[in-house]
């Protein structure tokens, strides 16, 4: 059953506008967010689908097709996030609340709504699932409610929703990418100054997702090291670099002259991040020439790098990473999003993705025992928004 017909059957009329926000991947430029460090990922046709519709009330009626799920909270009541019944609202309506929230939180008019919505991107596999859910639903209130604002604004009242209200504390890149995205490109995104440009990928290549299966038992504890990690780099460098604010301003050679004054801890973070920053700026030059084979090995040496200095890798990753690099089609490949689990990306020649799609399969469940999900990408565009023509 399509979106259209799904609202129809659930709300007794035709939706007033169709929403697609698709999911990202991170080509490049991992952990280096809160380093004020630049990043590479590309927005993926893998997507989030929301059909909606305004009302004359100040409630929100939200269905997940997915999870065949229903509820409903009132607008006016947001801060206790409750539904209807006073019952607390169930996560997955927590990131369309928040998302409600953030918006009225700077002054925008938030109509109420109802909404079903489904999604092809898989969930808990580190594609962004639910910054995607959150940038269609605040596209869809701006259409609603008729307000102008730019997709790099919406992406941030997306990120303030995550932060202050569901509760997590991402950085910008996954609502940014999901809002901002162009087709067929990358996108080089500064995370201090949010500026940023696309880069148009090399033709005749696809972007390969592996899903390792393994889940993230240790990710919030472990990031929260890490970062503290970087943060005590800094202070130890700040007394021979004053002025330094973050390990975006230092150069890969001021760096190794002072490397061997930190700790052993901090040094491996902070010489990944740094070194990680310098890779993302060579990516956009050897995409700028077309070079495919040159920016795969960006990507191999930054597996590497997450590998041995950042310490977030999984021996299941690496099996990921190292059948990519024997397999027909790959320029390269790298774990993508936190580690600890989660997933591989590659970059290949779409000619050869069949080929590589089952050899790393049949490899991986050779080495590990495990299945790999594996997803054929393309890089999309981002956030859009049209009338239902049923409507």
């Amino acid at each position: 059953m399509d979106i259209q017909t799904a609202f129809a059957q659930t709300f007794n009329t035709p939706a007033a506008i169709l929403v697609r926000a698709p999911g990202r991947v991170n080509l490049l430029g991992e952990h280096v967010d809160y380093n004020d460090g630049v990043v590479l990922p590309a927005a993926i046709d893998r997507a989030v689908y929301l059909a909606a519709s305004p009302t004359t009330d100040w409630i929100v009626r939200l269905c997940a097709l997915d999870l065949n799920k229903q509820a409903a909270f009132r607008l006016d009541a947001l801060e206790q996030r409750i539904d209807l019944d006073g019952n607390p609202l169930p996560h997955w309506a927590v990131y369309p609340a928040g998302v409600a929230w953030a918006l009225r939180e700077a002054g925008l008019a938030v109509k109420g709504m109802q909404a079903i919505y489904t999604s092809d991107v898989p969930i808990g596999a580190g594609l962004s699932s639910s910054a995607a859910v959150e940038v269609a639903f605040a596209a869809a209130w701006r259409a609603l409610g008729g307000w102008e604002m730019d997709n790099l604004r919406l992406a941030q009242c997306c990120q303030r929703a995550e932060n202050g209200y569901v509760g997590v504390n991402s950085g910008l890149m996954d609502q940014f990418t999901s809002a901002c995205g162009v087709e067929g490109h990358a996108l080089y995104f500064d995370t201090r100054s949010l500026e940023w440009h696309p880069v148009a990928l090399p033709p005749g290549t696809a972007i390969v997702v592996a899903d390792s299966g393994m889940r993230r038992t240790l990710a919030t504890s472990a990031y929260n090291d890490r970062r503290a990690a970087c943060e005590r780099a800094v202070a130890a460098l700040q007394k021979y670099k004053p002025g330094l604010r973050s390990l975006r301003d230092i150069d890969t050679v001021e760096f190794a002259a002072y490397k061997d004054y930190l700790p052993r801890e901090a040094r491996l973070r902070a010489e990944h991040v740094v070194k990680e920053i310098h890779r993302v700026e060579q990516a956009v030059l050897a995409l700028q020439r077309g070079d495919a084979p040159m920016f795969g090995g960006l990507m191999f040496s930054g597996h590497k790098s997450l590998r041995d200095l950042y310490q977030v890798s999984l021996p299941e990753l690496d099996v990921l990473v190292e059948l990519a690099r024997g397999l027909p089609g790959i320029y390269g490949a790298r774990l993508t999003g936190a580690g600890f689990g989660g997933c591989t990306v590659n970059l290949i020649a779409a000619a050869q993705a069949e080929a590589f799609i089952q050899g790393l399969q049949q490899g991986y469940r050779q080495q590990t025992g495990k299945e790999a999900r594996v997803y054929l990408c393309h890089a999309s565009a981002g956030v859009s928004v049209e009338a239902d023509q049923r409507g």
